[in-house]
């Protein structure tokens, strides 16, 4: 066993002394050896808190249950417009750094480590297409304000995600990060950063990302594979996602309730849904598991030896079937913990949130599903 490999499992065993089992099982393939192994322990497990900077925070004792049962990170989405000059006034870019550092206060008085995660709306990815020159200026002064909030804090509790679900060319991204995050660096010498590819972050495009010359960063992907099933019930009426209802996952063309729901689709005309959904089934015939699309990211970790983190995933609760919720949820946090990668689910209390909207606290089945439940069967 190398000394690395004994501080990694050192700082796991610490963890789980305190708040629940540990945080990695099994061999880690490849170890990556670039990020200190207690601020990799520290990502291991986590949630969104989407809506606290913008909204209202999450109450302190649900986020005192949320650390006790084993939680041990949260990303932070901050509205990257209330933090650019081109689209926010001094004033409420000062409140907005202002309701961070209260976050990240409260957050680090409990002990999670939080990720502060520069989150773009339109309004900014219009300017990136248009105008990327001046979006990488607009986020180099995001991430000055910002920064000014961080360096408050210890280093290795709090993380700096560049930008979240960067919606440009694949080529432009790759050469603007490498700039942005030499330029946060500067600022923050010892904060781990945490970056990730274009294409909604998808585990396939990360392939085409090259790992940054700065050592101390984290790599993001996003999952929602399949789309026809985290998605189904979609918010957005005019989605075909929308028309899509109780569909169960695996998804299996012999499932009577998959044959129902095609028959529902055809007769309602709902050929786009339809044809979604066809699509699919025939992508599940041979793989139908997380391992299909999960796959292109394990190999790119297994290439280069840098640490990933899936710090976006999630279940639409208006329309799955809550069994294959769970089910598809464990499985995701199995991939993860079999390969060594950090976790953070979305989100928190809307629509894919972990909390039971009846009772106001995490609902029981989904916290063991997120933090330990074994491979679920398959059906």
């Amino acid at each position: 066993m190398t000394a690395l490999r004994r501080r990694l499992l050192t700082a796991a065993m610490l963890l789980s002394i305190s708040f629940g089992p540990p945080v990695f099982a099994g061999d880690c393939v490849p170890l990556p050896r670039t990020v200190a192994p207690e601020r990799l322990a520290a990502l291991s497990r986590g949630f969104n808190a989407d809506g606290w900077i913008n909204g209202a925070p999450p109450g302190r004792e649900l986020l005192q249950q949320l650390r006790r049962a084993g939680m041990s990170h949260v990303r932070l989405p901050v509205p990257a417009e209330r933090v650019m000059p081109r689209f926010a006034s001094k004033a409420e870019r000062d409140e907005t750094l202002r309701v961070l550092d209260n976050a990240l206060k409260q957050l680090t008085a409990l002990g999670y480590s939080t990720s502060v995660d520069l989150h773009p709306g339109e309004r900014f990815n219009r300017l990136h297409k248009e105008d990327p020159d001046a979006a990488l200026g607009q986020m180099r002064e995001a991430w000055s304000g910002l920064a000014e909030v961080i360096r408050s804090y210890p280093a290795n509790r709090i993380f700096a995600e560049l930008l979240n679900e960067p919606d440009v060319d694949a080529d432009k991204w790759q050469t603007e990060v490498e700039a942005l995050a030499a330029f946060v660096r500067g600022l923050l010498p010892k904060t781990t950063l945490v970056v990730g590819p274009v294409n909604w972050q998808r585990a396939d495009s990360l392939p085409r990302f090259r790992p940054l010359p700065d050592p101390d960063i984290v790599y993001a992907i996003h999952f929602y594979d399949p789309m026809v099933f985290t998605h189904q019930a979609h918010w957005d009426a005019q989605d075909p996602l929308h028309d899509i209802i109780d569909l169960p996952y695996p998804i299996n063309a012999g499932d009577p309730k998959v044959r129902a729901l095609r028959q529902d689709l055809q007769d309602r005309g709902a050929t786009k849904a339809l044809g979604m959904l066809d699509v699919a089934i025939a992508a599940a015939k041979d793989r139908p598991d997380a391992d299909r699309w999960l796959a292109p990211a394990l190999q790119w970790q297994q290439q280069f030896a840098r640490p990933i983190i899936i710090n976006e995933f999630g279940v639409l609760k208006a329309g799955a079937p809550r069994e294959s919720r769970v089910r598809w949820l464990a499985e995701v946090t199995t991939y993860a913990r079999d390969h060594c990668w950090g976790w953070a689910h979305w989100e928190l209390a809307q629509g894919f949130g972990l909390v039971d909207r009846n009772t106001g606290k995490p609902d029981p089945e989904v916290m063991r599903a997120l933090l330990g439940a074994p491979r679920p069967g398959r059906r």
